[in-house]
């Protein structure tokens, strides 16, 4: 058994053997398979020259984009160097090896649409609907007076 200089166990009495590793396979795949299914996941990202923005297509049909001046380390970087973005392999982050810069896609969208922008953009949404059902609830309001007063 190997210990540090304080007496703590090191890593290497934590090995694997080659038929414990086999066995945790499954279940590894199964939560990649997960994982795959449930976070955003980048289906694919360009550079535009023009605008100096990513657009992240997801795993959803979603596409957003983004300055590159809001991430630390692209706002003065080379178009050359911007273009080569990659997709992490898990599908979960943007890569630019050459700016050694790295960036989850659940931080971006939390940095371009944020927590509280995005319940609001939602509910405006829902209430700029127009249904059949929204009317008459809107009518049968109405009749009784309207909208009812705000509580102190």
């Amino acid at each position: 058994m190997r210990s540090s200089s304080d007496g703590r166990n090191t890593m290497a009495d934590n090995r694997l053997t080659e038929a414990q590793i086999r066995e945790q396979i499954p279940a590894a795949r199964e939560r990649a398979r997960i994982a795959m299914t449930t976070g955003p996941r980048a289906k694919s990202v360009r550079y535009s020259r023009v605008t100096r923005r990513i657009t992240v297509a997801l795993a959803n049909d979603t596409v957003f984009s983004f300055p590159t001046k809001i991430v630390p380390g692209l706002g003065n970087a080379s178009h050359v160097d911007l273009a080569k973005v990659k997709i992490s392999p898990s599908g979960d982050g943007l890569m630019w090896s050459e700016l050694n810069a790295d960036v989850s896609i659940s931080g971006l969208l939390e940095t371009v649409i944020g927590q509280g922008r995005w319940m609001r953009l939602l509910g405006r949404s829902g209430g700029l609907s127009r249904t059949t059902a929204k009317a008459r609830a809107a009518r049968a309001n109405g009749a009784k007076g309207g909208r009812p007063k705000a509580r102190p």
